[in-house]
């Protein structure tokens, strides 16, 4: 965790601090894009990407399987060691947790529910915020389809003029349909870790071209603006 005042991140006074959870290594790339664009100087943030969603455990107190590299199993932990770690800063070093996953096919009233649940378990509470892609991260990308034609020109409009931003859809297959050779039918033939592998390349390529501020899925602008209301 980040100690203000040292010499690994300068916490400068007006400036935030952001420790960025995120389920897998594409919503890192796509955030370590897309960051500057949306808050950017002076403040600093770290991006703690995980080996998938997982699930929170029962047990909200115990301790979790250092094996297990899911982000709601060890949230519960990370939320507690925040909360202990913040409160130690002073209000000149203010710092929040951003957390951000896919809906995927989980109920999103229910989802941040049992989110505010391991929040409130924590004793101190670190200020966090849940930010949560409606399905799919790829609903970020799909937000900006500019972006997406600017970085594979030889995509299938007629697959991204179907799309309704933030629909739950198949959002990663309908991106896969317009840019990747084959489909999403192909991709989904290939192993877990080569669609990890892809989907990381979509983020690459397609968030340099982003314009956070015309992104048209209502799950990044809650991103975007929350963010920015910290930041401000």
């Amino acid at each position: 965790m980040v100690v203000c005042g040292t010499a690994n991140i300068w916490m400068r006074a007006k400036s935030m601090h952001f420790e960025i959870l995120i389920e897998d290594q594409s919503g890192k790339n796509a955030l370590k894009k897309l960051l500057p664009k949306i808050i950017g100087k002076p403040h600093t943030w770290r991006i703690h990407h995980y080996k998938g969603i997982g699930r929170i455990p029962k047990n909200l107190r115990g301790t979790p399987d250092p094996n297990n590299q899911m982000l709601l199993n060890n949230l519960p932990k990370l939320l507690r060691g925040y909360g202990k770690t913040f409160a130690t800063y002073t209000d000149d070093c203010p710092a929040e947790v951003i957390f951000v996953s896919d809906l995927d096919s989980k109920d999103l009233t229910d989802f941040l529910q049992e989110l505010n649940e391991v929040l409130a378990s924590c004793s101190p509470q670190p200020t966090t915020r849940f930010c949560i892609a409606i399905e799919e991260g790829e609903a970020w990308l799909l937000g900006d389809i500019q972006a997406i034609k600017a970085a594979y020109p030889k995509v299938k409009d007629n697959n991204l003029s179907s799309y309704h931003n933030d629909s739950i859809c198949g959002t990663w297959e309908k991106l896969a349909d317009a840019i990747y050779p084959g489909g999403s039918q192909k991709l989904s033939s290939y192993a877990w870790y080569v669609i990890g592998k892809v989907k990381s390349e979509w983020a690459e390529k397609i968030c340099p071209h982003m314009d956070v501020d015309s992104n048209l899925s209502p799950s990044f602008q809650h991103f975007r603006d929350r963010l920015r209301q910290s930041a401000s």
